[in-house]
């Protein structure tokens, strides 16, 4: 499913325009990801969590040389899926 597939369903499901769906749809991911990039945690119970993580530094290899390398200390944003979300993708088996 791609943004504007979203954008139809939120419209459809919320009974407001697609228009106003791609709004409010644009307005929450910009503000998740401007609070992560400035280091909050964004917690939408049930569904998950964005944060922003440390990943170390770290040895690599050029894939064309093979030749070692260091691979810089950096920021990734990351995402831990809830509690309800994980069990609609994988129900618990009995």
């Amino acid at each position: 499913m791609n943004k504007g597939e979203l954008v139809d369903k939120v419209a459809e499901r919320a009974t407001v325009t697609k228009k106003q769906a791609d709004a409010v749809l644009s307005a929450a991911i910009e503000t998740i990801m401007e609070a992560v990039s400035e280091g909050d945690k964004v917690t939408l119970v049930g569904f998950g969590s964005f944060e922003s993580r440390e990943r170390k530094a770290r040895e690599g290899r050029n894939p064309k040389t093979g030749e070692k390398m260091e691979i810089p200390a950096t920021k990734v944003p990351a995402f831990s899926a809830g509690k309800v979300f994980k069990e609609k993708v994988a129900p618990p088996k009995e």
